[in-house]
């Protein structure tokens, strides 16, 4: 027998949390990028073409489009046709040459009281350095990443590292077990993956680099893990397959310069899967590309 449980979202059954709103000040308001969402959600609505190419003349184009959305294969659509950028240079290089280069980009605090920031000009020298380490370990154009870590700065760097170099990321979630992993490591065929000693949950220490072990060996596809220390307790690192990221950080492969690739519109940009239950044979079918040129305008609306 099979049970339906009700929509939590669904106006019947949503209650929030609290009836304490707090609406945002004048100030914040004119200030922000959208301040009319009805205003801007029609225009997008009768002419959506016009609406997503305004978007996207506020972003840089090594290359710029030819035709916003062929829908001739429809409902295989493609944006952006001929465009060619790279989110990487258009979420940090380019602000490297206005104003916002000495601008706070991200500021962190982790669990522990853990506290960093760092301007766009730092941050884009670490993604730099960063995609050249992912170089030096064979990654190129087109291969696929495998991400596995808690939250910390150096996340936000590897998903931009590897774009700024053309390679397909794939973040896992830090908290699935070692067969979700090993099922989406050889789903996406990741020759290199990114993970950290551990992370910190509630106090405790998730050990993150013992499940990539248990994972790797159920997937032998993985020739390289970089691993970031992050809780400095012991972990096992194998010599020739294991690297420390702060070791290869401080190597003269890890150059603060870095092209960035040259990247088509519709090229992908990462892999996500949507369930944490699906194993392998489902994953293929439930992971989405998301495209470089399409994905890069919803956060540049927002933001």
């Amino acid at each position: 027998m099979t049970t339906t449980l009700p929509d939590p979202m669904t106006a019947d059954s949503y209650r929030p949390v609290t009836t304490d709103w707090v609406y945002p000040s004048e100030d914040v308001v004119q200030a922000a990028h959208v301040q009319d969402y009805e205003a801007e959600y029609q225009r997008a609505v009768q002419d959506p073409q016009r609406f997503w190419a305004e978007r996207a003349a506020t972003l840089d184009w090594f290359q710029e489009w030819e035709q916003v959305l062929d829908d001739s294969q429809a409902p295989f659509y493609k944006w952006f046709v001929g465009g060619k950028l790279n989110i990487a240079y258009n979420c940090l290089d380019r602000h490297n040459k206005t104003w916002r280069r000495n601008k706070i980009a991200l500021i962190w605090e982790g669990e522990d009281g853990d506290r960093r920031t760092y301007s766009f000009h730092r941050l884009t020298i670490e993604v730099n350095k960063f995609a050249n380490v992912l170089k030096s370990l064979g990654v190129k154009r087109g291969d696929r990443v495998t991400i596995y870590m808690g939250r910390i700065p150096e996340l936000m760097m590897a998903m931009l590292a590897c774009a700024k170099i053309g390679a397909v990321h794939s973040v896992v979630y830090g908290g699935f077990s070692e067969q979700a992993l090993a099922d989406r490591i050889e789903d996406a065929q990741s020759k290199v993956l990114i993970t950290a000693d551990g992370a910190w949950l509630r106090g405790k220490i998730v050990p993150l680099k013992d499940t990539v072990d248990k994972a790797v060996h159920n997937s032998p596809v993985v020739e390289s893990i970089l691993v970031v220390k992050r809780t400095g307790h012991g972990v096992n690192m194998e010599q020739g397959r294991d690297y420390w990221y702060h070791d290869l950080m401080h190597l003269p492969i890890a150059s603060p310069r870095c092209e960035a690739e040259v990247m088509d519109a519709e090229d992908p940009l990462f892999i996500l899967y949507t369930s944490g239950d699906h194993r392998a044979a489902q994953g293929r079918a439930a992971h989405p590309r998301r495209l470089c040129g399409l994905y890069l305008h919803h956060p540049a609306l927002r933001f």
